[in-house]
């Protein structure tokens, strides 16, 4: 039996889902009005990239198609950051966990503050001033070509897998909503996306993020505004919140192994968001969109406010949801087969008597799932392009070039579209998406701040800390499924298997996913170090100008110039130019090579 058979309503409205048995469920469907709101979304994507695809330059060049001409403001590059990684998996996955474990999820907010201001103050500054298309050609300048080769697909490898998770989870969406096959959604969604990323470029993704991200807003507030006001109010919402132990107070447990702690959250979640704002080809490349240097910085100060109110919004909805439903889950009960289905379960009960509603949210989750997986694509044809065809086809013509990208875009689009089904094998999407971003995004965190951070890593070093950091990764990353998979088969015998602490190599693979990022990128910097120091560090001379951040010059600021310059502490940032002087990379690149 489909997701979408479990859960269920007359059309005449007149019966609640809840007290149905399973033998009576029927079919839920949409009214014609909940098919006009989500047919608008789809055309109105499309329709944006069409706008693009037939204005302007018309994406002739590879810097419109994929750079959008470096002509952004703020407002629309500092929406399509939000919306790039709060996707439907945001948007499902964060009422469920504070449904069902509480809000200590919402201490992830306070690494916001960090995991913004890092990147804007460290990493964009060097990507700016060094005139870059692709964040993985800074490991060219940095260290050789085998590095950014190597940086190039380990990023490739994972947006393709972390697609999978993004467009499964609007599909099942969309399953259990209208009996629409699960397979047939994931196709049409990913064509709609595929369609408007391949011929309109970054301009038209990043314009159709800025009208997802209203439909997102507009989508959670209507449940959160309906669902409270059934409930009683706000005040009975957080009454029966209260009594039902689903605030969290500030749990200060150090131990790794807690899945949720203040620490795993708000300093695990550090890492995660650099190697998602940091260092993330998706968001750099939003960033080397933006007209100037002070604009980009800009947009992530305006993301920060707007990444809490998305985390409140998702909080609030599970308190809504716990108002509800109490202790007496749809899971309990049988009407929904895990805690990602719950919402929708949630949203179909609270909207059952106005139509258009829910047309509105699952338009509401197809916009985070679209806004995501088109600025993957885009992201995966520029590094494709400038990192592994450009290099090696110098002479290559620029409508060739262009026409080739807008290729990449619609291949990627394809492959994506068969990831979905590994999606549905992963378990928790919140928890599958973190992951994923964890076990591949924090050695790529780590080899950056491997370059940008110690001046003396050289490229041995940081190949083998890259491998190393992956190594870790999958062994901690696998372990940890096997684990969980062979636990799960287990029947608990009684309470006290509960209060068993694992130890050595089980230790590990208990660590707290919140903690992957961390660990890896740590794993990548140590080895990297190590074996730079084996193999001979580099010396300041060595080093391409404007690639390392003068983090250790600041901090030793004390130490007389001799020993400075034996630890290469010297080394200062480019100065700001003017982005329309393309000399400038070809510049960098040479003097690379004479070095």
């Amino acid at each position: 039996m489909s997701s979408g058979h479990l859960w269920a309503r007359h059309l005449c409205g007149s019966c609640d889902p809840r007290h149905l048995r399973m033998g009576d469920v029927v079919q839920m469907h949409f009214t014609t009005a909940d098919y006009v709101i989500f047919a608008v979304l789809l055309v109105a994507s499309a329709g944006i990239g069409l706008f693009y695809a037939f204005s302007g330059g018309r994406q002739r060049t590879t810097q419109e198609f994929l750079m959008a001409d470096r002509s952004m403001s703020c407002l629309p590059v500092s929406l399509s950051l939000l919306a790039t990684f709060q996707s439907a998996v945001a948007i499902l996955g964060a009422p469920s966990e504070v449904y069902t474990f509480g809000t200590q999820y919402w201490f992830l907010g306070c690494s916001y503050f960090l995991g913004l201001l890092i990147p804007a103050h460290v990493f964009i500054p060097v990507f700016y001033r060094l005139h870059l298309s692709s964040a993985y050609e800074y490991l060219e300048l940095r260290f050789n070509k085998t590095v950014r080769v190597c940086g190039t697909v380990t990023f490739i490898f994972q947006m393709v897998i972390y697609m999978g998770v993004v467009l499964y989870a609007p599909a099942l969406a969309l399953n259990a909503v209208t009996g629409f096959d699960l397979w047939g959604a994931v196709l049409a969604m990913g064509l709609v996306c595929t369609l408007y990323t391949a011929l309109g470029g970054l301009k038209a993704v990043m314009w159709t993020d800025v009208f997802q991200t209203v439909v997102m807003f507009a989508g959670q507030l209507a449940v959160i505004v309906v669902g409270t006001s059934q409930a009683g109010g706000i005040g009975q919402v957080w009454s029966k919140a209260i009594n039902g132990s689903r605030i969290a107070g500030l749990d200060l447990n150090p131990d790794p192994l807690e899945r949720h702690t203040f620490w795993t959250l708000a300093v695990g979640g550090v890492f995660l968001m650099l190697a998602l704002y940091g260092v993330n080809q998706a968001q750099v490349q939003r960033y080397l969109s933006s007209r100037s240097e002070k604009e980009a910085v800009m947009s992530c100060y305006v993301v920060f406010p707007c990444q809490q109110i998305v985390l409140c919004l998702g909080c609030l909805m599970g308190l809504v949801m716990f108002a509800r439903y109490g202790e007496d889950s749809p899971l309990d009960k049988g009407y929904v087969k895990t805690n990602d289905q719950m919402v929708l379960y949630f949203v179909m009960d609270v909207f059952r008597d106005l139509p258009g509603l829910p047309g509105l949210f699952v338009a509401c989750l197809f916009s985070g799932a679209l806004s995501t997986i088109s600025s993957a694509f885009n992201s995966l044809a520029t590094v494709t392009m400038e990192d592994l065809i450009k290099p090696y086809f110098p002479a290559m013509a620029e409508s060739r070039a262009t026409l080739l990208s807008k290729g990449l875009a619609l291949a990627y689009g394809l492959v994506c579209l068969a990831m979905a089904y590994i999606a549905s094998l992963m378990g928790s999407v919140l928890q599958a998406a973190f992951s994923i971003f964890g076990m591949v995004g924090g050695p790529l965190l780590g080899l950056f701040c491997l370059g940008m951070f110690f001046p003396w890593a050289n490229s041995t070093g940081a190949l083998i800390g890259l491998i190393a950091g992956l190594g870790m990764a999958f062994w901690v990353g696998i372990g940890s499924f096997v684990m969980r998979m062979s636990s799960s088969n287990i029947p608990l015998l009684n309470t006290t298997m509960i209060l068993f602490r694992p130890t050595g190599v089980e230790a590990l693979y208990s660590l707290s996913y919140m903690w992957y990022s961390a660990h890896n990128s740590t794993t990548v910097v140590i080895v990297g170090l190590l074996v730079s120091l084996l193999t001979g560090p580099m010396k300041e001379s060595q080093l391409t100008p404007g690639t390392v951040f003068p983090v250790l010059g600041t901090l030793l600021f004390f130490l007389p110039d001799r020993y400075k310059e034996k630890l290469c502490c010297r080394t200062s940032l480019a100065p700001k130019v003017d982005l329309q002087m393309s000399t400038v990379q070809s510049f960098l690149v040479g003097e690379k090579k004479l070095l």
